[in-house]
């Protein structure tokens, strides 16, 4: 995930809603019971671990039995005791007791919930970029200690790679382009890694280096999932079966039941999870209703880079705090500018406005004669059905036009909607470029250059080209 581009804004549940949702987590919820079980008579080993013959009882107090209920009790042990439920009080005797973050689970605030939940949450992922126990044995030398060059693992790198994995995966969730929050294939994911942005056509190293990281995910987010942040499809056993010893190849994929490789998905609390993280790497990620108390200055600019339907969310949250009338002025008077930025702040402020009722009128009358503001208000008049809406000059319809481009051309680039405007546009007024280069607004020149490009008719091109290079002279450019 490129730290350069701003990240879509996410929906967050309540926090009340996500305290319920990290409580019911497995591990967690397990974690907390171990912690409440624990005794006087419970006893650890010298790093803290639940001694070996108490495993047993922490299982069955757990519910939990069969060949992985000893190995579930230790995780949930090691966790409580990682995130301060259970305090360790003599190292000596190996005596524990109920640490001081317990208490926060039944009577703290859901924020607090919630950072006991963020801490458990650091040490699953963290054993998640841990290799196999069984690697580890493999790899252990004479003395006890573990051979990390005779692994090729490198933690900082692994650790970097599965938050790399979950940064995509928190993009994809959050994205315009997001199929409403659903699961994306295991494969998908691995690819979004490992093949490069330009590349056609993966080579057969890739797609092996893909496969591989398919593999480290399945078992990684089957790692992930018992703290609540991922809804996990595993892979398909049957596909990790040893391929018959004559064929060389690999299996072809088979695009027609994908879900059979794996299907992943970020759960509202993930979603918690990943954003609280980012934040804390110094990555901006909005949430919808960060700008909801603050001004309509912020409100305009915060939403500039926002894909529309998370801008109309974060706007309907503002609109929901103040009243009609008074948000109206305040947006129309933060709309106003000549900056690089004051095409779409006014493209947004008419976005705004068209989600405020009729209480709003006076405000819209009261810019029409303003120049920046004045075409807007009569169009947003006229579509509210006022009477008495005046005429716009000729020299105000042409700055309107200019303003809508370049604020589109902000928001999009070189969209194809922006291209069928243009084309719409020169089609509509046969004489638009001999006027449009005389509009006095700051994006004249560069909207005009953006037409030549975009216009696929090379005759009409050049006419925007020349009409930007008259527009440049007029301005001293």
């Amino acid at each position: 995930m490129s730290d350069s581009s701003p990240l879509p804004p996410v929906r967050l549940h309540s926090e009340a809603e996500l305290a319920r949702e990290a409580l019911a987590a497995p591990l967690l919820s397990r974690a907390a019971r171990l912690a409440r079980w624990a005794g006087p008579d419970t006893r650890v080993g010298a790093g803290g671990e639940l001694a070996e013959e108490q495993l047993p009882e922490a299982a069955a107090e757990l519910g939990l039995d069969g060949d992985e209920a000893a190995a579930y009790a230790s995780e949930a042990w090691r966790v409580a005791v990682d995130i301060g439920l259970i305090e360790i009080v003599d190292e000596e005797e190996g005596t524990v007791t109920a640490g001081e973050d317990l208490a926060l689970l039944t009577s703290g605030a859901p924020q607090d919930v919630l950072g006991v939940w963020l801490g458990a949450l650091d040490t699953v992922l963290a054993d998640a970029s841990v290799p196999d126990l069984d690697d580890l044995v493999g790899a252990m030398a004479d003395g006890g200690e573990v051979d990390l060059s005779s692994l090729d693992w490198d933690p900082e790198a692994e650790a970097e790679f599965l938050d790399g994995v979950l940064g995509n995966l928190y993009l994809l969730t959050v994205g315009e382009e997001a199929p409403d929050e659903g699961p994306v294939p295991l494969p998908a994911l691995a690819a979004s890694m490992i093949v490069p942005d330009d590349m056609g056509e993966p080579t057969n190293d890739v797609l092996e280096q893909v496969s591989d990281a398919m593999m480290r995910l399945d078992d990684q987010f089957r790692l992930l999932e018992p703290i609540g942040i991922v809804d996990f499809q595993p892979v398909d056993e049957a596909l990790m079966a040893e391929p018959d010893e004559e064929s060389a190849e690999p299996a072809a994929f088979d695009d027609t039941d994908v879900t059979r490789y794996g299907m992943v998905r970020l759960t509202p609390l993930g979603l918690y999870g990943i954003r609280a993280r980012l934040l804390e790497a110094g990555i901006s990620a909005p949430a919808v209703g960060d700008l909801a108390d603050k001004g309509a200055d912020a409100l305009l600019d915060g939403t500039s880079a926002f894909p529309p339907a998370a801008a109309q969310a974060e706007t309907e949250q503002w609109l929901a705090r103040r009243e009609p009338l008074p948000a109206a002025r305040e947006l129309l008077a933060a709309a106003r500018g000549a900056d690089a930025g004051a095409p779409l702040r006014r493209l947004r402020c008419q976005q705004a406005l068209s989600l405020v009722g009729t209480e709003a009128e006076p405000a819209l009358r009261e810019v029409l004669d303003d120049a920046e503001l004045g075409g807007l208000a009569r169009v947003w008049l006229s579509e509210h059905g006022a009477a008495d809406v005046p005429v716009p000059s000729e020299a105000m319809v042409f700055w309107l036009t200019i303003d809508t481009l370049a604020a589109q051309l902000a928001a999009e680039g070189n969209s194809a909607e922006l291209q069928a405007l243009v084309e719409g546009l020169a089609q509509q007024h046969s004489g638009f470029f001999a006027a449009a280069w005389r509009v006095e607004h700051p994006a004249t020149p560069d909207v005009l250059e953006a037409m030549g490009r975009l216009h696929p008719d090379k005759k009409v091109a050049k006419e925007a080209r020349k009409a930007a290079f008259k527009a440049r002279s007029q301005q001293g450019g």
